[in-house]
């Protein structure tokens, strides 16, 4: 799934969600890579980007439903909660990959090493510990049910965060000096939610 429904703030007046990044809507980009590991994808926004954000989807390889939020601007944790909630009942499916849709570079082969160590571990996420110790909770893998209801728990509490979701489910994590041994790209959790990180992502492509 993609979250989407945040107000880019730091962007300007554009949905950066479907600003240009050197001729394709950078959520398509993000959905174009997801194409290479899964068939499905939800993505999570308010109702006033549904219509654009379906415009720069279509022809998209993966078969793509909207999962809208019911109150707008609760942050990720909301959207998270929301789309994995759709997940669970549009595809049935167990797993899900959360991905930022401002993360353009979103490597494949991450998400499929965090779902076997999810599956393998028989946890409800696996997440990425970051060198300087925060976990990257945009670009990663839960169960959908567990992390779902987590995310719903989490709005009723005073601590917001994905990260008091997370401690709510029993997950693993990967070190960050692991993926890079293992070859994973290291522009994945690379966030373009600036107008000078569109042009530098831009210039990068072109």
């Amino acid at each position: 799934m993609v979250i989407a429904g945040g107000y880019s703030t730091r962007f300007g007046d554009e949905d950066k969600a479907v600003a240009d990044l050197a001729g394709t809507p950078m959520i398509r980009r993000v959905v174009d890579r997801l194409a290479a590991v899964t068939d499905a994808v939800v993505v999570n926004c308010r109702a006033d980007q549904r219509d654009a954000i379906a415009t720069a989807l279509e022809g998209a390889t993966p078969t793509i439903e909207f999962a809208l939020d019911p109150v707008e601007d609760r942050g990720p944790v909301a959207g998270i909660a929301t789309g994995l909630e759709a997940v669970g009942e549009t595809y049935g499916r167990e797993f899900a990959a959360v991905v930022a849709c401002d993360m353009p570079f979103v490597d494949p082969d991450l998400l499929e090493r965090l779902y076997g160590r999810a599956r393998d571990a028989d946890a409800d996420g696996a997440v990425v510990r970051l060198e300087d110790g925060w976990y990257q909770t945009t670009q990663a893998v839960y169960r959908t049910e567990p992390m779902a209801k987590a995310c719903a728990a989490t709005l009723e509490s005073d601590d917001k965060r994905i990260v008091a979701a997370l401690e709510r489910v029993d997950y693993v994590t990967v070190a960050e000096d692991v993926l890079e041994d293992a070859g994973v790209d290291d522009a994945t959790f690379e966030s373009v939610d600036t107008r000078e990180a569109l042009e530098d992502a831009a210039a990068r492509l072109e």
